[in-house]
């Protein structure tokens, strides 16, 4: 997958999100006779044709559906969807009360979400080419659909009327109809009929600006040639996948895979130096003016809305909140990260001088030397580690450390229906109440028609029903490990180790969640806090605890990885990144600055940008960074700084509460009720502070960077 092709699958995902908390929206509203009787008939039907399979009490994901069952499944949704509407769009202004519109409207988002993802998850994962495509079409339907719904305005006056009544039941509540309000305003509702149309002008030319972008770096198919000698230092198995011209030289693919490899394993500096000026130079004039003109549109479609500029209005909903509070955090980060990253640069400069003489130091050489460096500090064989982590044994480790630390319990249900054998499902307890809390999926194995990155899906979010009763929550792992080779469990590599323990985090943060509106429960939550829980379990992989419990020898499990390799790997993960991390903070920097200002030349502000952050390195002559950065094009533009902010803030979580004794179940229990529980229902700051006992800073992360330096 290329680095582009990759931004716009997460966009897709950003998108959907977005879109599912529109269509919750949009569905909430139907009485809730139909809701029931909606999930209850397209349950009770499939449950028909699989008597021999296990149900899962209290679960309303339909799984192996039909392409004609997706088809008329959405068929359903989009059918009751508008009948609610309709029905909401009636009542009379004075009538509206919290119990004819609101206790409804959550119900029904509730039940609505597993059924859409009834219908949508299949495109990840079914076996059939027609389920595949029943699942795609019907999600550009509902798509559509939605677009339509965002635009009612005689269904936001009703629950603006609601609103301002100020009839609530308590502060969840409020937040909740506040939530509706603000969804239907930033979709234009409370501007002028006028300004309304401009802003769907803007849009529709802003996403087509932003796949030209995309298209003109998927189109690019440059490649550079090389001799073996010009690419010593790349391993033969890449070489052999390499295409060969007439001559015989090897085509390096201006791919972000391929050039990542070279940039960091080949010897010559200048092959290294030729690849990165290629690489920067992608799409040169075109891309740059497709991105000037984007980000104008953008700041007029957000003053539309009464916006400054663009970046208040993506801030805005964000833990963030201002682009000043972005801007004080990356360089609060970058400052304190200097005398690191300076004393980073020197030993990187000093072992270049030693290997190829005076040539200066540039940024082609970062990751290549950075690589060198760790390699003399640190005696850690990433292929020979991976024969300490079966992936069985892995998941028992994962299961046992979540379990014990969170007061959970999981249990694998047999028979129960999957659309694959590889496929598993587990309930989950609560460990002193016996009460059910949910299930997930496993689908880990590698399938060459499935979904080809590690995520989580939420297929059925938790919440309360209006007689009390709490609806189960249901995730989906996916994954693509290898089950197994020759005869021989699979193995992972350390990367994919530590992604599961990501990944899982997730699926531990979704089930966990007790907010009362499935709008802010499990996965729905503000994206700068999105991946801050996720982020603080990550912590545990590197702790020797939960190494010793995940590792075992391939050929004799009773042999975990030794204490010295749990030392290292502790020591690899912070060392050796704060240069990189500022290169980070660089292209985070030039996403906030141009979306917060007018006119600005992108060419010329990176130029300023890049030897200011970066310790007097220039940026590569002739090169055009605003030309193939994605990122900031589609699915985080104005947001690229939320990955780092994610990382500080979880930092500081373990750092305050878990590093001292990270399988305490008591620090545990508090970060499952206090965080976890939550959900969306609260303000970030407010969740964190309430669980640190402060507000979060960012000088864990740092500390964590220097104890760890070179």
């Amino acid at each position: 997958m290329t680095e582009s092709q990759g931004t716009a699958d997460k966009m897709a995902t950003e998108h959907k999100r977005d879109r599912r908390n529109v269509l919750a929206l949009t569905g909430a509203a139907a009485l809730l006779a139909l809701a029931v009787n909606l999930a209850i008939s397209v349950f009770n039907s499939h449950k028909k044709k699989t008597k021999k399979n296990k149900d899962l009490p209290g679960s309303n994901v339909c799984v192996n559906l039909s392409a004609s069952e997706i088809r008329r499944l959405a068929d359903r949704i989009i059918a009751n969807s508008k009948s609610v509407h309709d029905r909401v769009a009636s009542v009379p202004l004075d009538k509206v009360t919290y119990k004819n519109v609101v206790s409804p409207l959550a119900e029904l988002e509730a039940r609505h979400f597993p059924l859409m993802q009834s219908c949508l998850f299949a495109k990840l994962v079914s076996t059939s080419d027609d389920v595949r495509k029943a699942s795609a079409e019907a999600e550009r339907r509902i798509d559509g659909h939605v677009l339509m719904c965002s635009k009612r305005e005689d269904v936001y006056r009703v629950i603006k009327a609601i609103a301002a009544r100020g009839e609530w039941m308590n502060a969840e509540a409020k937040h909740y109809i506040q939530s509706l309000v603000r969804d239907f305003e930033r979709n234009g509702l409370s501007i002028t009929v006028t300004k309304r149309e401009e802003m769907h002008r803007l849009r529709a030319q802003i996403d087509e600006l932003s796949l030209q972008y995309i298209k003109n770096l998927n189109d690019d198919s440059t490649f550079l040639l090389f001799s073996e000698a010009e690419l010593a230092g790349l391993p033969p198995d890449f070489l052999k996948g390499l295409d060969t011209a007439e001559n015989g030289k090897f085509k390096v693919i201006l791919r972000s895979n391929y050039v990542a490899a070279v940039l960091e394993l080949c010897q010559v500096g200048t092959t290294r130096k030729m690849v990165a000026v290629a690489y920067g130079k992608r799409c040169g004039e075109v891309n740059v003016a497709v991105l000037e003109n984007l980000v104008k549109l953008r700041h007029k479609y957000a003053r539309l809305l009464g916006y400054s500029n663009y970046a208040d209005y993506a801030v805005d909903l964000r833990m963030a909140k201002t682009p000043s509070k972005v801007f004080e955090f990356l360089e609060d980060i970058s400052v304190n990260l200097t005398n690191l990253a300076n004393k980073e640069l020197n030993m990187m400069k000093d072992l270049k001088k030693k290997e190829e003489g005076d040539i200066p130091f540039g940024i082609e050489d970062l990751l290549y030397y950075a690589k060198r460096v760790e390699e003399q500090k640190f005696d850690l064989d990433f292929g020979a580690l991976k024969q300490y982590f079966p992936v069985n044994l892995v998941l028992s480790g994962v299961f046992k450390i979540f379990q014990d630390l969170f007061g959970l319990r999981f249990e694998e249900i047999a028979d129960a229906e999957v659309w694959h054998d590889d496929v598993c499902v587990f309930s989950v307890f609560d460990l002193s109440s016996g009460e059910l809390l949910g299930y997930f999926y496993l689908d880990l194995y590698t399938r060459e028609e499935k979904y080809g990155n590690t995520c989580v899906v939420a297929l059925q979010n938790g919440a309360l029903s209006v007689d009390g009763a709490r609806q189960v929550a249901v995730a989906l792992l996916i994954s693509q490990f290898e089950k197994d080779v020759g005869g021989h469990p699979g193995l992972l590599r350390f990367s994919e180790v530590v992604n599961l323990f990501h990944e899982f985090g997730h699926v531990v943060q979704h089930i966990c969640n007790r907010a009362t509106f499935a709008r802010f429960s499990g996965l729905r939550v503000d994206p700068d806090f999105v991946e801050i829980p996720a982020q603080v379990l990550e912590n545990l992989c590197y702790e020797g605890f939960a190494l010793k419990l995940i590792s075992g020898f391939h050929q004799d499990i009773t042999k975990p990885i030794k204490d010295e390799t749990c030392r290292s790997l502790k020591r690899w993960r912070h060392s050796f990144s704060a240069l990189k991390l500022k290169q980070e903070i660089l292209y985070c920097l030039f996403d906030q600055i141009i979306h917060s200002a007018d006119n600005i030349d992108v060419v010329e502000l990176f130029k300023h940008l890049h030897p200011k952050v970066m310790l007097g390195l220039p940026v590569l002559e002739g090169t055009n960074p605003a030309s193939c950065f994605p990122r900031s094009v589609i699915g985080y533009e104005a947001a690229c700084y939320s990955r780092i902010w994610s990382e500080v803030f979880a930092a500081d979580i373990f750092a305050s509460k878990f590093r001292g004794d990270p399988s305490n179940q008591y620090v545990g229990m508090q970060f499952r009720n206090k965080v976890l529980g939550p959900g969306g229902a609260k303000e970030p700051v407010e969740v964190l502070s309430d669980f640190l006992g402060r507000e979060p800073s960012i000088q864990a992360f740092i500390e964590s960077k220097a104890e760890y330096s070179v």
